[in-house]
C-alpha cells in the first residue's frame, strides 16, 4: 500500500542540517516511528510530498528548501521588548522559549536572543527557519485510517499496537 492521502503512515526519519548536524532522530534503540495521518499537514511540506506515493520498506533521501520546511528568516521576526513586559523576578536568558498570547487571541511562540535589566532581543522566526533540512526517511508502514481518524484528523488509540506492517 502507497503513502496517499488519508493514510495513517509510520516513518523513522533523521533530519540534518548542510553542516551535519543531527536536529532530530527516531532512528534509535529507544526511538519508534512517528505514526501521522498523510495529507493533513502534520509533518513539514516537503517531508510529506517528498514521501507521497512510497511504500513500506523505502528510504529516501530529501533535501527540503526552506520554502517547504519552516520558511525562510524574516528580519522583522526579531525584535525588542521591553523587560517589565517578563514576569517580575523571572530570570531570561538567551536560549529560552517562551509562549504567549498575541491580542488577536493567536499563541505566539518566541525565543530569547539577548536580555539585559531594561531590554530583551527575541526572535519569532521558528528556530530552523532559513535551513535546507537533509531528511533522510525509512517508510516503516502504510495503511488506511479508520473512519474515526478521518473525522478527528489524527491518528488515534494505541499507537504502538497498530503500527503498520
Amino acid at each position: 500500500m502507497r503513502v496517499t492521502r488519508d493514510r495513517v503512515v509510520a516513518i523513522d526519519y533523521t533530519i540534518c542540517l548542510t553542516d551535519g548536524r543531527v536536529v532530530e532522530t527516531t532512528f534509535s534503540s529507544e526511538g519508534a516511528p512517528l505514526v501521522y495521518l498523510h495529507g493533513r499537514s502534520q509533518l513539514v511540506p516537503g517531508v510529506e510530498k517528498g514521501i507521497e506515493g512510497a511504500e513500506p520498506g523505502e528510504v529516501l533521501d530529501l533535501e527540503i528548501r526552506p520554502e517547504q520546511a519552516y520558511g525562510v528568516r524574516d528580519p522583522a521576526g526579531v525584535f525588542i521588548v521591553p523587560r517589565e513586559a517578563f514576569p517580575t523576578g523571572e530570570e531570561i536568558e538567551p536560549g529560552m522559549t517562551f509562549e504567549a498570547r498575541r491580542n488577536d487571541g493567536k499563541e505566539w511562540v518566541f525565543h530569547v536572543l539577548e536580555a539585559n535589566q531594561e531590554l530583551v532581543v527575541i526572535d519569532t522566526n521558528h528556530p530552523l527557519a532559513g535551513e535546507t533540512l537533509h531528511v533522510a526517511v525509512a517508510v516503516r508502514g502504510v495503511r488506511p485510517a479508520t473512519m474515526e481518524e478521518l473525522q478527528l484528523g489524527r491518528v488515534v488509540g494505541d499507537v504502538e499496537a497498530q503500527l503498520p506492517s
